[in-house]
């Protein structure tokens, strides 16, 4: 019969360098689990410092404060007769590894340094950290001077090990580890450890979830056991988000699962009086299969389990509920937006509304985190409530109602032109109404011409629109400057509209370009997509279709409706019989359906452009013929090639999708191309048209089959 355990793990949201409010949240954190009767505490990655910090993993600051809050939680009443677990940098041997520090009545336990980097997509772990290759091996560490004055000790074991309790062994893995094909679970299971934990920092894309929850459920389904998942949880100062979901499986079963998405900056998941039964069977069946060296055991005098306990019922399974894309969209930009704007000091937001489907999805974000935030009032959240206030700039407010926070922390503008229509006025102005947002009607002809007015004098020309003899170059220069002038204004009045209303603060200026658009660069450098920040950056286009007809019923947005069923279009050229001329995908020479598969080729797949062009000659054959797929994917790297300049400066958007083109950090190409791709189009065009025979071409596309 198995023991009967405590264990607690937790979902933190933690600030890149915010020493003090991370020591904070991770005693409130070890405070909780003690209540609930915990004798083991399992945080998120780094959460001492903050996984963010990015190149100020560099500085021996970083390594000096995370030292000085471990000696304030080691000296703290509350860390004591409870196992605590908590991540932090550290330099060994003048080695700086990402670690997990172990302690118990202020004494370090262990420390166990990461072994398997994560350095793909977002993370760039081995730029500042190396991994403890040493498998199974276990050296000393000399603790700081500040350190062994609280503990008494000298040294501490470092290196690949395990905590041996009186009554069971624990086993660690650190994020990535987990994805690992040869995860240290496996060793460990074989070699008797029954509880495993994990602590991450890993962050939120669209359809994620299950990925994560079954990787866990796995873990545990071979061998057995206990695993205890930690993550961190918001926006820690950069693109992505953070999202939770704090979990404990036994034995391949769900049995404790934390939310994803959350404004409650701490999140404990306990999991009380669980069975820790493991599948022996299996163990011994597979045992030949351990490692020559076995793992090395710290021990410690304690136990987790109590000798009467066994009329202690214990957690049951629970199917884990995963939100839909649109419930992503809806929660974890919202979270992000809000974790942005009271991290910044600013008093809200101001969003150019232009009654299109990609600033209406901002509004609806925006829309989501105030109802989000008038729930967790309504809930009790102090934090929130303080957070909020401080916000509007009222000790005494308390929100009642999404629409009437709205009013106070969110500003929308329809900025109208010549060249705009009445219907998407009239839908920008009825999505307002219905969200509750400060709306104001701008006119931008004014200043579009005054600029135009400056060239005349200096060049004695007056350029002219496509539809009224101009040249192209002349229509594309007078769309950008209407354009421009847009993203100016909207910085004026995010300074300037609270103080002319009498309030205090500023405003952070939301974006609101997709990431279908940023691949092809249909967006003007330096217009109003240039902003502070873009809750929908990441998102397509199809995707924030699906996330709008969601927002109709969950929302009560019937203005919506209209939004969806009018065409794409910039509203930038000339209307003709008052009527829209322009429209996105005519532009674009393609559709924001192609465009979503040719992205995730293009990333995702790792196709150039011949090899694109293999893959969908198959895909659209129903509808495309081989030469039309042909001039689809020529034409496609062509624009993405001329464009690729724009993302140097695209705005810091929310990463919801694994084929962004962000060039920060997640989607590294160049921005200077040969437009031309004269050797790739050559290649595609002797397949597509059937003009000679390459054996080379052939052999290529073998392998990429």
């Amino acid at each position: 019969m198995g023991r009967k355990v405590t264990l607690a793990t937790c979902s933190l949201n933690q600030w890149a360098l915010d020493f003090e409010g991370n020591l904070e949240r991770i005693l409130k954190s070890i405070e909780i689990a003690k209540a609930h009767g915990a004798k083991y505490r399992l945080g998120p990655e780094l959460e001492i410092c903050g996984y963010g910090c990015a190149d100020h993993f560099y500085e021996s600051d970083t390594l000096l404060h995370s030292f000085q809050v471990l000696r304030k939680l080691l000296e703290s009443a509350v860390t004591q007769d409870i196992i605590c677990d908590v991540g932090m940098p550290i330099m060994h041997h003048n080695v700086r590894y990402n670690c997990r520090v172990l302690f118990l009545n202020r004494k370090i336990l262990l420390i166990r340094p990461k072994m398997v980097m994560a350095n793909h997509g977002n993370y760039r772990e081995l730029r500042w950290f190396s991994p403890w290759n040493q498998l199974r091996n276990v050296e000393e560490y000399f603790l700081p001077r500040m350190i062994q004055e609280v503990t008494g000790q000298v040294t501490v074991p470092f290196g690949d090990c395990v905590l041996s309790t009186k009554d069971t062994c624990i086993g660690t893995e650190i994020c990535e580890e987990l994805w690992n094909p040869r995860s240290p679970h496996i060793q460990m299971g074989l070699e008797g450890v029954e509880i495993f934990t994990n602590s991450s920092a890993s962050h939120h894309e669209l359809r994620k979830a299950d990925q994560r929850v079954n990787l866990i459920k796995s873990a545990t389904t071979k061998s057995g056991g206990i695993y205890l998942y930690a993550n961190q949880r918001g926006c820690d100062g950069d693109r992505v988000y953070y999202d939770g979901c704090a979990m404990v499986v036994i034995n391949g079963d769900i049995v404790a699962q934390g939310a994803q998405f959350s404004l409650n900056d701490v999140v404990c998941t306990d999991m009380e009086r669980a069975g820790s039964e493991k599948a022996y069977l299996q163990i011994r069946l597979y045992s030949h299969l351990r490692e020559p060296k076995p793992c090395h055991r710290v021990k410690v005098d304690f136990s987790f389990s109590s000798g009467d306990d066994i009329f202690l019922p214990t957690h049951q399974p629970i199917t884990w509920h995963f939100h839909t894309p649109e419930e992503e969209i809806s929660l974890g930009p919202a979270c992000w937006l809000w974790d942005y704007l009271r991290r910044s000091g600013q008093a809200g937001f101001l969003l150019p509304l232009s009654g299109g489907v990609d600033s209406s999805s901002t509004a609806c974000i925006v829309h989501s985190m105030c109802t989000l935030l008038c729930q967790a009032v309504k809930d009790g959240n102090g934090q929130v409530l303080e957070d909020v206030r401080r916000v509007v700039g009222d000790d005494s407010y308390h929100p009642q109602h999404p629409g009437e926070l709205c009013a106070r922390i969110f500003t929308t503008c329809y900025m109208a032109s010549e060249n705009s229509s009445e219907d998407t006025c009239s839908r920008a102005r009825e999505l307002a109404n219905q969200i509750g947002s400060t709306h104001m009607n701008i006119n931008i002809d004014m200043a579009v011409k005054g600029i135009l007015g400056i060239f005349s004098v200096v060049t004695g020309r007056w350029p002219q629109f496509r539809a009224n003899g101009g040249s192209h170059r002349e229509n594309l220069a007078l769309q950008n400057v209407q354009a421009r002038v847009r993203m100016v204004l909207a910085y004026l009045f995010a300074q300037l509209s609270l103080w002319a209303r009498g309030k205090p603060g500023g405003l952070l200026v939301l974006g609101s370009a997709n990431v279908d658009e940023s691949l092809t660069g249909y967006f003007t450098k330096y217009d109003c997509s240039s902003a502070d920040i873009n809750p929908i950056g990441g998102i397509s286009k199809e995707d924030l279709k699906s996330f709008l007809l969601y927002c109709v019923e969950q929302f009560q947005l019937p203005a919506l409706r209209s939004i969806l069923s009018a065409p794409p279009t910039a509203e930038l050229e000339p209307l003709t019989d008052g009527q829209v001329s322009q429209t996105d995908e005519a532009d674009m020479g393609m559709t924001y359906t192609e465009l979503s598969v040719i992205g995730r080729l293009r990333k995702i797949s790792k196709c150039g452009p011949f090899s694109m062009f293999c893959k969908l000659i198959h895909m659209w054959k129903d509808a495309l013929s081989p030469t039309e797929v042909a001039q689809k994917v020529k034409h496609f790297f062509r624009m993405y090639s001329m464009n690729r300049h724009k993302m140097t400066t695209v705005t810091p958007s929310y990463h919801a999708e694994s084929y962004s083109p962000d060039d920060n950090r997640f989607d590294l190409r160049p921005f200077l191309y040969n437009t031309r791709w004269t050797w790739q189009f050559r290649c595609i065009d002797q397949v597509a048209i059937g003009q000679g025979k390459d054996n080379s071409v052939d052999i290529l596309y073998s392998n990429e089959l």
